[in-house]
C-alpha cells in the first residue's frame, strides 16, 4: 500500500470514530433527559391528584335518645260543641239589641227586646175577662148547690172559666217571648237583628247564632283497616295553621260503630278542651292520631336519610373523617325524626346536610355551625 494512502485511510477512520463517539454522547443526553423528564412529570401527577383530593363540607347531627309516636295524620275543620240559632218566637218591631257579636252571655240573659205594647194589651184584656168570669161564676157558685140553675149552665160557665184563665196564661208568655233571652252560654258569633226590623214568630231568618266554645270538637274519617286501633280517650294532637302551628291535645270522645260503604271510612269525634278560649269554632288543623308511643328510643332527625338501592342509608362520619355509607332500618316516624332500630348504635356522627352527592369512603369536612 502506498505510504499516503495509508495515512490517509488512518484519517479518516480516526474521524469516523469521533463522529461515532460524538453521536453516541448526544443521544445518552437524549435518553437520560427524556427519563429526567418522565420522572419528573410523573411526579407532577402525582402531586396534582393529591391536590384534588378535597374535602367535601358537611353538616353532621348526633344521635339522640328520646320518645317517639306512631301516629294516622289527615285534618279535622274545629266544630262547636253547643251552639244555638236564636229566632223569634214571638212578631212585633224589634225595640232594643242589647248585645253585638263577639260579647259572651249566659244562658237566660236577655238579647233584645220587642215593641211589648201590644202584648201588654192582650195581657190587660185576658186580666179583664177572667176577672169578669171569675165574678159571675162566685154568684152562680151560690145558687147552684141551691139547685137554682141547671147543670149545662153551669158546666158552661165553668168551662169559660178555664178557658179565661188559659188566655191570660198565653197572653203572658206572649209578653215574656216579646224580649229574646239567650237559650245557652257561649258567644255571639253572628247578629242578623237589627232595630225597627219586623219580626216575625218562628221565622227562618236567625237574629242571633251563639257558639259555646270551652270545649270544641274534631271530625275525622278513618279508614276501615284503622278501627282496631282506635279508642275510646286515645290521644291525639292538633296543629294549628292559624295559630303558627300550635299543637293542641284532643283526645277521642266517639267512634262510630258503622263503617261507610262509599267511602270505606268511620267516624270519630275528637273532643278538644278549650278552658283559655285560644281556639275558634271553624279553625283548620292537621291532625295526628296517636296509636303507640316508645320511650328511650333512638332518634335520627329524618333529613340525614337516603334512599339507595332500595335500601335506607346515611352517610357516618369516623374518626379520620371518611363519611361511611351505612344502611339502617327504622321505626316509627314522627315530625323531624325517625326511630333507628337497626344498623347505628346510638354514638354515630350521621350526616344530614350536604350527603345527597356523597359517596362511600368520601374524605368530608365537618363544618357545623
Amino acid at each position: 500500500m502506498d505510504t499516503n494512502n495509508y495515512h490517509n485511510h488512518i484519517s479518516i477512520s480516526r474521524s469516523s470514530l469521533k463522529q461515532l463517539s460524538l453521536a453516541v454522547m448526544i443521544c445518552s443526553s437524549f435518553l437520560l433527559t427524556a427519563c429526567g423528564q418522565a420522572e419528573a412529570n410523573k411526579n407532577e401527577k402525582t402531586e396534582t391528584e393529591q391536590a384534588k383530593v378535597i374535602p367535601i363540607p358537611v353538616e353532621v347531627k348526633s344521635l339522640s335518645r328520646g320518645d317517639i309516636s306512631s301516629n294516622y295524620a289527615t285534618t279535622a275543620v274545629l266544630e262547636a260543641k253547643e251552639e244555638a240559632f236564636v229566632v223569634a218566637r214571638a212578631s212585633g218591631i224589634i225595640d232594643q239589641i242589647l248585645v253585638e257579636e263577639g260579647d259572651y252571655v249566659k244562658k237566660g240573659q236577655i238579647l233584645a227586646k220587642l215593641d211589648p205594647e201590644r202584648y201588654e194589651l192582650n195581657l190587660l184584656r185576658a186580666a179583664a175577662d177572667l176577672q169578669g168570669i171569675e165574678k159571675e161564676l162566685a154568684k152562680v157558685n151560690k145558687v147552684y148547690h141551691k139547685k137554682l140553675i141547671s147543670d149545662d149552665t153551669y158546666d158552661k160557665l165553668t168551662a169559660q172559666y178555664e178557658s179565661a184563665k188559659a188566655t191570660l196564661a198565653l197572653a203572658k208568655l206572649d209578653l215574656k217571648e216579646a224580649t229574646i233571652v239567650a237559650p245557652i252560654s257561649g258567644y255571639i258569633a253572628e247578629r242578623n237583628a237589627k232595630v225597627g226590623n219586623l219580626t216575625e214568630s218562628f221565622q227562618r231568618e236567625r237574629m242571633f247564632h251563639i257558639v259555646q266554645q270551652k270545649q270544641l270538637y274534631g271530625i275525622v274519617y278513618l279508614p276501615e283497616k284503622e278501627l282496631s286501633r282506635v279508642h275510646e280517650n286515645q290521644q291525639a294532637s292538633l296543629s294549628i295553621s292559624a295559630l303558627n302551628d300550635t299543637l293542641i291535645n284532643a283526645y277521642v270522645e266517639r267512634i262510630s260503630p258503622v263503617i261507610d260503604a262509599k267511602t270505606g271510612t268511620f267516624k270519630v269525634t275528637l273532643r278538644v278542651p278549650n278552658e283559655d278560649n285560644l281556639l275558634k269554632a271553624g279553625m283548620f288543623s292537621q291532625v295526628s292520631l296517636n296509636y303507640d308511643t316508645r320511650q328511650n328510643a333512638t332518634l335520627l332527625p329524618r333529613k340525614a336519610l337516603l334512599a339507595i338501592d332500595d335500601k335506607t342509608n346515611v352517610f357516618v362520619v369516623d374518626a379520620n373523617g371518611i363519611a361511611n355509607k351505612i344502611a339502617i332500618k327504622v321505626g316509627y316516624q314522627e315530625g323531624n325524626f325517625v326511630e333507628v332500630t337497626e344498623g347505628l348504635i346510638g354514638g354515630e356522627k350521621v350526616v344530614v346536610t350536604g350527603h345527597q352527592n356523597l359517596k362511600d369512603k368520601a374524605v368530608v369536612e365537618i363544618v357545623n355551625s
